[in-house]
């Protein structure tokens, strides 16, 4: 790798990594004051926990030989003992850690739909093993050799492939389903109703946002193919233009739904846009035009606002919308591919090749990962018991659980 890519994905490992912090800000703040810590440490304890068993068997497990291989095999380079040995210019070891950074982020997203009532270490307990048997197959599926790589050659003879550049299926898809399982699994808080919580800290959620978006340059943007500012990365400007105005379009979408509906546009339905657009264009960021990003963020923002109202017609509790964002948006992004990908989308002069097999791999994924997640989530809940006591969540899941308020303020 040329040493400016290699410092590039240095920074950009950084910038993905800044994001897991994010999702606890923009999480943290939507929920209620005294629950603020226990929903920033699940995201805190799930980058550890996962960071961790990436490095000790994860990585290994995320390239297969076969497509018709489950997953790597686990202890192939236990600790990565075999990549640093091999790796005289840290590249290899850069990029294991940048791979890290996406299942971390993954794991991150679940713990919103669960916010106010879990309890910690159920919880840590329920991200090892998903990530172990979900997250890092999935993603060996998709990037890594896998059956949805090869998708496109078997059903069509490599006239497509599966596209999915950071993490559309992978990421959102994945974590969207996983958070289903688990709003099921874990039942609706105490008084479930619209307008059971509002937001307690509207700054920390926009900062949260903020670095959100920050990172998402490393998250899309940050394995470039040819040395940097030389040809062969036609696609980078691309990514980063797409990157920006993607989110922006769905932050549009997003408030214009809210003030046709309820009479005012939020910040933190803006700020919830501009998530729904990252989610969608991720991908998509470096297949479609931007005129096709654009029109994709409006379509992402409007409908995952109106797809975050989906709970309260069917009765599951997802605390911070982890469904209506992440899994609609990740389908749609997904699924937007099949129509508007340059060359081989359905309106791009292209066939119904590339619809199907990104509908294929969307659909697979998110079946798979929902009912993986929902056994692991019963079988927690019947063993230890994963939701704490309705008196807990009343009383306030921070004390119960860390002891710690978020906001502790002395008498003077």
């Amino acid at each position: 790798m040329d040493s400016g890519n290699l410092a590039w994905l240095m920074i950009a490992t950084a910038l993905v990594l800044l994001m897991t912090p994010g999702v606890a800000f923009f999480y943290g703040g939507l929920v209620k004051a005294k629950s603020v810590v226990s929903m920033m440490m699940m995201s805190f304890g799930g980058l550890a926990l996962t960071a961790v068993l990436w490095v000790l068997y994860g990585f290994a497990m995320t390239a297969v030989d076969s497509p018709f291989a489950f997953a790597g095999n686990p202890f192939a380079d236990l600790g990565l003992v075999n990549t640093i040995a091999d790796d005289p210019t840290g590249e290899l070891g850069v990029g294991a850690a940048f791979g890290a950074t996406f299942a971390i982020i993954t794991v991150a997203l679940i713990s919103g739909a669960i916010a106010d009532r879990a309890r910690f270490w159920p919880w840590m307990g329920f991200a090892g093993v998903w990530v172990t048997l979900v997250y890092f197959p999935v993603a060996a599926w998709v990037w890594g050799g896998g059956w949805i790589m090869e998708l496109g050659a078997w059903m069509f003879d490599g006239a497509v492939e599966v596209i999915d550049y950071a993490g559309g299926t992978a990421v959102h898809i994945n974590a969207g389903a996983a958070a289903l399982a688990l709003a099921l699994v874990l039942g609706k808080r105490v008084g479930f109703q619209k307008g059971i919580n509002k937001p307690h800290s509207v700054p920390l959620v926009m900062l949260g946002a903020t670095l959100l978006w920050f990172g998402w340059f490393g998250f899309n943007a940050g394995l470039t193919p040819a040395p940097l500012g030389e040809d062969g990365n036609t696609a980078l400007g691309l990514i980063i233009v797409n990157t920006m105005v993607c989110p922006a379009a769905a932050i549009i979408g997003w408030i214009v739904v809210e003030k046709l509906k309820d009479g005012k546009s939020t910040s933190v339905g803006a700020a919830s846009g501009a998530v729904a657009g990252l989610v969608a264009i991720t991908p998509a960021c470096a297949s479609i035009d931007p005129i096709w990003a654009i029109l994709l963020g409006v379509v992402s923002g409007a409908v995952c606002a109106l797809a975050v109202e989906l709970k309260w017609k069917f009765g599951f509790d997802d605390s911070l919308d982890v469904v209506g964002v992440h899994l609609v948006g990740g389908m749609i992004g997904t699924l937007w591919i099949g129509f508007f990908a340059t060359g081989t989308g359905l309106f791009m002069g292209g066939g119904v090749a590339q619809l199907v097999v990104q509908a294929i791999a969307a659909i697979a994924v998110l079946i798979y990962s929902f009912v993986v997640a929902y056994v692991i989530g019963i079988a927690i809940e019947k063993v230890f018991g994963f939701r704490v006591k309705n008196a807990d969540e009343i009383a306030g899941v921070d004390t119960v659980v860390h002891g710690e308020e978020g906001y502790a303020m002395e008498a003077r």
